[in-house]
């Protein structure tokens, strides 16, 4: 049987202190509640006002069955090698290649490769999309008061406090952290809200119900890319105290889902019923000049700016190794990891300069990369790892994972074809 070496029950990051329910719980909200949660509108406007909402559901549902799967195969794979535990995403990826069919077993190491990559540029992406968030709501708020600058330099000045909270290289003392990003996230939904429903809400009948094919492929990539937190999974679960209160029914895991989901419904539904075809790529950039509207921005763009730093974490543990072994930074390690992640914060920021727009670009980063960590990579090793040697899975086992397959790369084409297209619109009209 092959063999990849792994870390053990209890090694994972060993000076990290371990997390309690209510700290992952946290986590888990605070990595799936970001600028998606916003965005909400602007996929259902895409997605249609009937078809949005039961898109929206069977996504999530979908998602999250995924992440299960992946606790799954990362379980069988520890008790498979005796007592050890898939440190991560890509080992347990992996393992499941190196203990599957004997023609796939050379791929394990190649598999591990294009999943880490996967990850680091989804993660990246995230935190690219963020900058881009921040910056058009503090650059509304600017307007609001006169204040000419340009959108590039705001980036430039978040850039400060970005770097600080990124330089938290503890997953437990991001805790108060993701508290804060969390609260600033609720508090400013909930006036978002408040604006929605001041004025009255138009009826559902002044919307369109359904869309056509290429607005679904964009529903479809900001749906997928606001469920962010795949990635998340494996490193928390593995953190935590007792890792068997992450997947079991009232866990950690079903219940942070569940409250994103409904709140991911009711922003998008509220959002596309309030404003309709108008509705931003952010719902904050809806809601005018009053200082209650701009205190909500400034409110949201400190959530999502402390979420950075949660998103960021993920990228710097694959890596960080890799970058202190190349550069020789073994004999000072905390030192290299205070670079290192200064420089990637540069690079996000920089990457960030050239988005052309916030919506499509989480439409694409939805669609290229989220589509294969929450849609494909899961169902693929289960098939691989859930077999009778003689018989190979069951039909009910194969069934469901090609059709979310089947589905999935539906909407990894789709959705990254379409959101290309309309960045290339984008920057032939700004010319």
């Amino acid at each position: 049987m092959a063999q990849v070496k792994l870390k053990k029950e209890g090694e994972n990051a060993p000076e990290h202190p371990p997390t309690n329910y209510v700290t992952t719980l946290i986590h888990i909200f605070k990595g799936n509640i970001g600028p998606g949660l916003f965005a909400m509108g602007d996929a259902f406007k895409n997605g249609g006002i009937i078809v949005g909402p039961i898109l929206l559901v069977v996504i999530g549902v979908i998602s999250v069955h995924c992440q299960h799967v992946l606790v799954n195969c990362s379980e069988k794979m520890r008790a498979l090698t005796n007592g050890v535990v898939c440190a991560d995403y890509a080992e347990t990826v992996e393992q499941c290649f190196a203990n599957g069919p004997v023609k796939l077993r050379t791929w394990s190491k190649m598999m591990k490769t294009i999943v880490n990559i996967f990850i680091c540029v989804t993660q990246l992406g995230f935190c690219c999309i963020y900058i881009v968030f921040i910056s058009t709501n503090m650059k509304q708020i600017f307007d609001a008061y006169e204040v000419d600058i340009d959108v590039h330099l705001v980036m430039v000045i978040m850039f400060v406090p970005i770097l600080l909270t990124s330089l938290i290289t503890n997953l437990k003392w991001l805790m108060p952290v993701s508290l804060v990003a969390s609260i600033c996230m609720v508090v400013g939904l909930a006036i978002t809200i408040f604006y929605a429903l001041k004025d009255g809400v138009p009826s559902a009948a002044e919307r369109k119900l359904y869309t056509d094919g290429p607005h679904l492929a964009l529903f479809f990539g900001t749906a997928i890319f606001a469920f962010e937190g795949i990635t998340l999974v494996l490193p928390l679960r593995n953190a935590m105290r007792k890792p068997s209160d992450f997947a079991r029914t009232m866990g950690v895991l079903n219940m942070g889902m569940t409250l994103v989901t409904f709140m991911f419904l009711f922003a998008g539904i509220l959002g596309y019923l309030k404003w309709g075809e108008e509705v931003g790529g952010s719902l904050t950039l809806n809601l005018g000049d009053t200082i209650l509207a701009q205190c909500v921005k400034v409110m949201v763009s400190i959530g999502v700016m402390l979420g950075y730093p949660l998103q960021f974490f993920i990228a710097i543990q694959i890596m960080l190794p890799n970058a202190i072994q190349i550069f020789h930074l073994q004999s000072r390690p905390f030192t290299g990891e205070l670079l290192f992640r200064t420089i990637m914060v540069v690079l996000t920021l920089c990457i960030a300069e050239l988005v052309p727009a916030l919506g499509l670009f989480m439409s694409l980063i939805g669609a290229l990369c989220s589509t294969a960590l929450a849609l494909v990579f899961p169902p693929m090793i289960e098939l691989l790892i859930k077999r009778d040697d003689n018989k190979g899975p069951g039909v009910w086992l194969f069934t469901k994972n090609i059709v979310i397959l089947i589905l999935a790369l539906m909407g990894f084409s789709t959705g990254t074809y379409e959101s290309l297209s309309q960045i290339v619109t984008h920057f032939n009209e700004a010319q």
